[in-house]
Formats: C-alpha cells, structure tokens, sequence
C-alpha cells in the first residue's frame, strides 16, 4: 500500500475515534442509567420478596396464635381482626368459615365474600364453593347447590372431581339413583380421582346396589 494510502487510512481511523468518543460524551448518560435502572430493579425485586416473605411469616403466625385459643368465639375474633391482603383474605375468611357448628350464619357469609371477589386465583373460590354446598345443605335450593357445583366441575378445574362427587349425591337426593350410581362409577375410572375418592365413590355404588367398575391404574 503507498503512502498516502496508508495516510488516507489513518486520517479516516483517527475520525472515526473522534466521533466514537464524541458519541460517547454526548450519549454515555444513557448507559449510565440503564446500568442504574437495571441494578436499582433488582434491588427493588428482591426487596419487595423479602417483604413479602416477612408479611406471610407474620400472617402465618397471627393465625397459628389465634387457632391456639381457647373458645370458637375467640377464635373467630382473633382471626377476623388479622389484617390480610391478596390471596391471604380467602385463606382468613376459609377458616372463619372452618366451625360451621359454631356459627353457620358467619360461615356462609365468609364463603359468600369469597366467592364475589373475582380477584382471587380460581382455586380458593371453587374451595369455596364446594365449602359452601356442604355447609348449606338442605338450606340452599337443590338447583342453587347444582349450578354451583357445575363451575366448578368443568374440565381444568383443580377440584373439578370433587365437585362431580357431590353433584352424584345431588343426583341422588334428587331421587336420581341410578344417574347416581353411573356418575360414582365414572369418578372410580377416572384418572383424575384420589384414590380416597374412588373409595368412597365405590362404597357409595355398593350401599345402593350396584357393582363398582375395576378402577384404573394411571400411567
């Protein structure tokens, strides 16, 4: 290469160095701030769980104290008055409604809140639902009890066969025996089923006269 070839190339280099680093002047502020963002949101990230964990320890051992109370009454104060936020609200008003017994009446009220609050993951509202269908009993229309359990018995749901379990024992206070004993029969060869489930729906079959189908084995 010739001289100035060679002076060409060194003029246009030193140019190029010239307008990298001016660059740099005019635009590094910005690197320096996503540096600062990206370090900053993690710091934030890991502080937000760190709270978290200490708000669920603390909720957690409000609960484990209140339980450890003596009377149903005390029990039920203690933990209504504990503060909860997010999913902790279902799981407080799930065991205001744990003692039926005690206060049916408060129960179904807790279950009720439960259920209308549509911003509570799925699971702890088809929990109360079916928490709610048993408690209520007899008192709640057939039909009301039906429709509940029917949102929860849909394919995907996490309680789905628990839910189709009481509807076959709606089937049969419903005076529908055998629709009963076909809806049980379908619970012991389902996969899906615990076997605790499939017990119960086999004696079940047995108590009202019919043959339980051989369940099968998943896998």
């Amino acid at each position: 290469m010739s001289n100035p070839d060679s002076f060409i190339d060194e003029v246009t280099d030193e140019v190029r160095r010239d307008r990298l680093f001016a660059m740099f002047r005019k635009y590094g502020w910005i690197g320096g701030l996503l540096v600062v963002l990206i370090v900053g949101g993690a710091a934030f990230n890991e502080w937000q769980k760190h709270r978290a964990t200490v708000r669920a320890q603390a909720f957690g051992d409000a609960m484990m104290d209140a339980l450890d109370l003596g009377g149903a009454a005390e029990r039920r104060q203690a933990i209504a008055g504990i503060p909860a936020d997010g999913a902790q609200v279902a799981l407080k008003e799930l065991m205001l409604a744990s003692d039926p017994a005690g206060d049916k009446a408060g129960a179904l009220q807790a279950l009720d809140a439960i259920l209308a609050d549509s911003s509570l993951p799925v699971a702890y509202r088809d929990i109360a639902a079916l928490r709610r269908v048993m408690v209520a009993g007899a008192d709640m229309p057939l039909a009301d009890r039906r429709a509940l359990l029917e949102g929860v018995a849909v394919p995907g749901r996490p309680l789905r066969v628990l839910a189709q379990e009481q509807l076959a024992y709606l089937l049969l206070e419903d005076g529908k025996k055998d629709e009963a004993i076909a809806a049980l029969s379908a619970l012991v060869v389902d996969q899906e089923s615990p076997s605790g489930l499939k017990a119960r729906a086999g004696q079940a079959i047995t108590a009202l006269g019919g043959t339980p189908p051989e369940a099968v084995k998943a896998g």
